[in-house]
């Protein structure tokens, strides 16, 4: 198995009145309220929280948010790049761009050729969906949206990957009369990509098109669900089984030398639950096209009940899955599979029985910081997870989870 260490580079520094305000934190608070000299020290001590993480053998990844306190990072690409330069062994996964929001995607693929090169073949390319507040607040448009990121990522994969000058694109939803990226990746003949997606039609063409699927705190239910539907399209399809290597899951961890230190401190990361994943205003809610037909009758629906929490009831969309989570304590988080945390051992089993209970998957992407967990704390659980977890991962076996 391998582990990526991400940082969402959150900002918890804002008066509990001030939140109580506004109908949303991640796109109606106003940003006078960050002060830019505290950004950059939760900048600066993320980048070098990705450095222990590269010295002690854990890969990095860093994702992208607007308009909110959930995330400082904005610009998944800048913050990359920095990344690309600074570390020198860990790979990096990007997860990653907002692909149907950006215009352009032939600048995405100059941007990760360059970050590539810069990084010596060490990028790994995220593409997501966007939706909801980050609709809004990117100004996008959201019919057809998960048709304009499936030929988005068509056209990035052609531009990284065509080597014999220059050629044109006429789609649906974008056209560009002269692509030849300069330079192009340093992996041949491209990074390989990931999706973070967990609804099963999206999941469905990841499998199709040979894409590592992540899920992101959906639980062992939501996770084998989405991961059946991606190996029954494979099937469908023709294509060779799926293997370990082409699905992943993000989840909260944190170890300690106690399991009551590693659920003290690893609580605190549930701050991105209760606090910065507040209701979505209503122009975010009820945007057309932003959800799969199954899912979107739910969204006009009260937020899920606690006992809902990890229902199978219906396929969950991402802001309603977030919306089931945000009241949850460390137990119940841990319950769900959403949180891994405790000492080594107990962490080591949690994460094994999650597999056992989801299906086999070959990546862990670690939720790290977050809320008022300190840079101390975040780099003691770096050292800790990667000195006592990760080798013992990395030797397990887990069967039954494939097909």
């Amino acid at each position: 198995m391998r582990a990526f260490y991400g940082c969402e580079v959150t900002y918890p520094f804002v008066p509990q009145d001030v939140l109580d305000s506004v109908d949303s934190v991640r796109a109606s608070l106003p940003n006078k309220y960050c002060d830019p000299k505290i950004a950059a020290d939760l900048y600066h001590e993320t980048l070098d929280e990705y450095l222990v993480a590269d010295d002690v053998g854990l890969n990095v990844m860093a994702t992208e948010h607007h308009a909110g306190i959930n995330s400082l990072i904005g610009s998944n690409a800048t913050f990359v790049g920095i990344i690309a330069r600074q570390t020198r062994k860990a790979r990096i996964l990007s997860l990653g761009t907002l692909i149907s929001l950006r215009k352009d995607p032939v600048r995405i693929a100059e941007e990760y050729a360059m970050i590539d090169v810069v990084s010596r073949g060490r990028l790994e390319i995220g593409l997501v969906k966007s939706g909801g507040s980050e609709m809004a607040s990117n100004n996008g448009n959201p019919m057809q949206n998960e048709d304009r990121m499936w030929e988005g990522i068509d056209l990035i994969s052609k531009a990284l990957t065509h080597r014999e000058g220059p050629f044109s694109w006429e789609g649906k939803h974008f056209t560009h009369r002269h692509v030849n990226i300069w330079p192009g990746p340093y992996q041949q003949p491209m990074p390989r990509l990931w999706a973070a997606t967990g609804d099963p039609r999206s999941t469905a063409e990841c499998g199709r098109r040979g894409i590592i699927n992540t899920l992101v705190l959906r639980g062992p239910e939501g996770t084998r669900k989405a991961w059946e539907s991606y190996k029954q399209a494979r099937r469908e399809a023709g294509l060779p089984p799926a293997t370990r290597d082409m699905f992943a899951y993000a989840a909260m961890v944190y170890v300690g030398d106690t399991d009551e230190e590693g659920m003290r401190i690893g609580s605190k990361i549930l701050w991105f639950l209760n606090t910065s994943l507040k209701t979505a205003p209503q122009m975010s809610r009820f945007l057309p096209g932003t959800a799969p037909p199954d899912a979107a009758p739910q969204i006009y629906r009260n937020k899920p009940r606690p006992a809902e929490i990890g229902s199978t009831v219906a396929t969950k969309s991402a802001s309603q899955n977030a919306a089931a989570l945000m009241s949850i304590t460390a137990e119940q988080a841990v319950a769900q599979g959403i949180l891994f945390a405790g000492n080594p051992d107990t962490v080591y089993r949690q994460i094994i029985n999650f597999q056992r209970a989801a299906g086999d998957f070959g990546h862990l992407n670690i939720i790290g910081r977050s809320g008022f967990l300190t840079h101390k704390e975040a780099v003691r659980g770096i050292k800790m997870f990667a000195r006592e977890v990760l080798p013992r991962l990395e030797e397990s076996k887990v069967h039954g989870g494939l097909e």
